[in-house]
């Protein structure tokens, strides 16, 4: 039976809160880091990731506590696909990125990893809670690393970065207000995402992947094309990067950990290879150059991401 008007105004209202939430939180995130004399590529990889990735992270927490944490494990999974082979895909476009393969460092390596080893925890059709502490395990000393190297870089940072932006107080204000709206859009997801789901009769964890998915990565398409823009790639990369790993270690393991998850296994896995796959294409060749090429490869890849994603669940 045809979905209810209420729903697709649900998903539509979430998408809109989710970008604007996730603008300003983002703004006062990174506000907050030039106070701090914060590196940007630090920020953009932990600062910037975390603001971006609220909209996932809120709606794999309420889906979880309202007994539906497929839909958030779907939506992280697939938030994942999205962010690296649909949003950086269309930033390729604009033209050939410079970056060197030393500047993705351990960071990247541990991206490549954490698909591999949710991988191994889906084949059995379910995440346990003592997985998703494991999984939340591994982000906490991912952070560790990543402060005690950032207290390293700090004195490195320039007099730019600095130099104060938003007002102490307008940065909470900025920060508060953009997180209220990641709450609210969450909870309209949830509510939309479900509605559709029973209409059609496809399963929770693939609505997460191809409709929550793309409306919770909306802050980092933004984010990316802003970057890319404005000349800053190593923002835009290091932004999905960091956002990949809150993704598949905080958000799935916070799911699981509340929740645990019935995993359609094959499902699952066939999210996981794509955004593998993605992953791979993301490294830049010898001479520390993205081709625009790749960019409609990765399109490509987001295609095929779909249909499979379709098919693996009829």
């Amino acid at each position: 039976m045809p979905f209810a008007a209420g729903d697709l105004a649900a998903v539509t209202g979430a998408v809109v809160l989710a970008a604007a939430g996730g603008e300003a939180f983002l703004k006062a995130i990174l506000s907050a880091a030039k106070q701090l004399r914060v590196p940007s590529a630090v920020a953009a990889t932990t600062l910037a990731a975390f603001a971006t990735s609220s909209p996932e992270l809120t709606v794999s927490t309420v889906a979880a506590l309202s007994g539906h944490p497929e839909i958030g494990l779907g939506d992280a999974l697939g938030s994942n696909v999205v962010n690296i082979a649909l949003i950086f895909g269309l930033a390729l476009l604009f033209g050939p990125i410079c970056s060197s393969r030393d500047e993705f460092g351990r960071d990247y390596l541990l991206a490549l990893a954490v698909p591999l080893a949710t991988a191994l925890t889906v084949l059995d059709g379910s995440i346990e809670r003592w997985e998703g502490f494991v999984l939340l395990a591994v982000f906490a000393g991912w952070i560790g690393w990543v402060l005690r190297t950032t207290l390293r870089r700090r004195d490195m940072a320039t007099s730019a970065t600095v130099s104060p932006g938003l007002g102490a107080w307008a940065t909470l204000a900025l920060g508060g207000a953009g997180l209220a709206a990641l709450v609210a859009a969450g909870r309209l997801f949830v509510l939309g995402a479900t509605g559709i789901a029973t209409s059609f009769a496809i399963d929770a964890y693939v609505i997460g992947v191809l409709v929550v998915a793309v409306g919770t990565s909306l802050p980092e398409l933004v984010t990316v094309l802003l970057a890319r823009l404005r000349g800053h790639e190593e923002v835009g990369v290091g932004t999905l990067i960091g956002s990949n790993l809150f993704n598949g270690l905080a958000i799935v393991g916070t799911a699981a950990s509340i929740h645990p998850i019935a995993v359609p296994a094959r499902e699952a896995v066939v999210t996981l290879v794509w955004g593998l796959a993605a992953l791979l294409l993301l490294l830049p060749n010898r001479v520390g150059l993205i081709a625009r090429g790749r960019g409609v490869v990765l399109l490509a890849l987001y295609g095929g991401f779909v249909w499979t994603s379709l098919g693996a669940a009829s």
